[in-house]
């Protein structure tokens, strides 16, 4: 019931908000919904960790330690998002950026798109993965180009083709993926049920896999913002409006990176090589070392804060690339607090550009001074992102650090030299955003901050502590991985 709940809502929700959601009570609606898809995800996580995977409706749908996981964070993220965007597009609306039909849109693609969301990260089927996939791909173009200027037409006419390429080359490696499970499971459905590929892994056709993992890889790679299938993501997060920024990092690339992994781990029973994790390694090391160089020429705060999530991602990458059970389980940690931190400073950077009226980092200065929360809160965002202890994402750090230095002992340096860049374009750009000669007017609406201390909070206690449900919790998923 809960699981059902879970996908009806958000299309409930949209249903609804397609109708009515440039009325004064729409923001707080499609929080509501999120809300109860909170409930919901909560309900089934608990059902997982008690009872271990749930397959339900015919096979079609499967819930393990690793999905699940993410089925609630992506639950979280959206619902303390739906929270930060009531004033947020108020203000917005209040500029004349947005009118009635742009808001009854936001409003109703934003619930679609947690469908999207959901459905990928439950469905047992990868055929469905791709169509959901496919599916949040068209939402979110929608909204990257919902204030119809000359820039956001173009960021979502980038977005649009790009990964339109990249998940027509995803469809091509699940058809290969069919024929190579062809043989041991026959033809049908049941080909594409990930428990039943999951089961005979060893007697799958290593060859046709090995080209199938090739174009996932290629193919989800480019959402997941991957060198150099990367060139969509900063211009949408630069051009659509902030809860969207918040939602593309905090979701969208982890969801992608799931059905990378899932792959991988197919690829890594019928090989017994380490074809997989190799390609994932080198992509991931690729894209730190040009994220963080491109950190280094960034003056909007928004296409920053995006290098930062194509950074982060294939540091996440690489470690999944690695294996094993401590990599996997840093991994798995930092998806967590990374969704957690980037979500966070999007909405105090969404603030902090609509105080100064301008995303240009020059014209943001002074915020202790004018708006202390949101002055507070992307300063210890950026430390938190940044992989200052104690915060999680150090610990998350960390240990990838320690693990490459043992497994992988010649891309360690690599990755300390890149994150020390970024660390040092980041934080420059930062402390003068806080701490210099204040600019901007009071905002209208009144900034809400809650969400952006919530998440750094439980960000800073994955980092002192890990709760021991959890830490069993990431230890079950890793060990799924191989």
């Amino acid at each position: 019931m809960s699981l059902l709940l879970l996908l009806v809502l958000p299309l409930a929700g949209a249903a609804l908000l397609a109708l009515r959601g440039e009325r004064p009570e729409a923001a707080a609606v499609n929080a509501i919904f999120a809300g109860a898809g909170l409930a919901c995800a909560a309900g089934l996580a608990l059902k997982v960790v008690a009872g271990g995977p749930l397959v339900a409706f015919g096979e079609q749908f499967h819930l393990d330690a690793f999905n699940v996981f993410l089925v609630v964070l992506t639950a979280f993220v959206g619902f303390t998002t739906a929270l930060f965007s009531r004033p947020y597009m108020r203000t917005e609306a209040d500029r004349e950026r947005i009118g009635a039909r742009g808001l009854r849109l936001y409003h109703a693609m934003y619930q679609l798109f947690l469908f999207t969301m959901q459905l990928a990260l439950t469905t047992n089927n990868l055929g469905i993965l791709w169509v959901a996939m496919e599916g949040a791909t068209l939402a979110t173009v929608l909204l990257v180009s919902l204030y119809r200027t000359p820039a956001s037409l173009e960021a979502a006419w980038k977005y649009f083709l790009l990964c339109g390429v990249g998940i027509a080359q995803a469809l091509f490696g699940t058809i290969l993926l069919y024929l190579a499970a062809e043989k041991a499971l026959g033809a049908g459905g049941t080909a594409l049920l990930w428990t039943h590929l999951a089961a005979v892994k060893s007697g799958l056709e290593p060859g046709v896999l090995a080209i199938a993992f090739v174009f996932l890889l290629t193919g989800y790679g480019t959402k997941v913002g991957l060198v150099p299938l990367h060139n969509w993501l900063p211009d949408a997060h630069a051009e659509g409006p902030t809860p969207i920024s918040a939602v593309l990092s905090g979701l969208l690339l982890n969801v992608a990176l799931y059905a990378v992994v899932r792959g991988k781990v197919l690829v890594d029973g019928a090989l017994g090589t380490p074809l997989a994790g190799r390609l994932m390694m080198g992509f991931g090391l690729l894209t730190v070392v040009v994220a963080a160089l491109f950190l280094v020429r960034q003056r909007d705060v928004k296409r920053l804060f995006a290098w930062s999530s194509i950074e982060h991602m294939g540091l996440i990458t690489f470690a999944f690339g690695m294996g094993g059970a401590v990599a996997s389980f840093a991994a798995l940690l930092h998806m967590t607090v990374h969704s957690l931190t980037k979500s966070a400073i999007f909405f105090a950077a969404g603030h902090a550009a609509q105080k100064a009226g301008t995303q240009a980092m020059d014209g943001i200065r002074g915020l202790v001074s004018r708006s202390p929360a949101v002055g507070w809160g992307l300063l210890l965002g950026t430390l938190a992102i940044l992989g200052v202890p104690p915060f999680g994402v150090f610990t998350a750090e960390f240990m990838i650090l320690t693990t490459a230095m043992g497994r992988q002992p010649w891309a360690a340096p690599v990755l300390l030299l890149a994150l020390g860049v970024a660390f040092a374009a980041v934080f420059g750009r930062v402390q003068a955003m806080v701490f210099g000669e204040p600019t901007g007017e009071p905002l209208k609406h009144r900034p809400l901050t809650a969400p952006v201390f919530v998440h750094l909070a439980i960000v800073l206690l994955l980092g002192l502590w890990i709760p021991p449900w959890i830490a069993a919790w990431y230890r079950q998923a890793a060990s799924m991985l191989g």
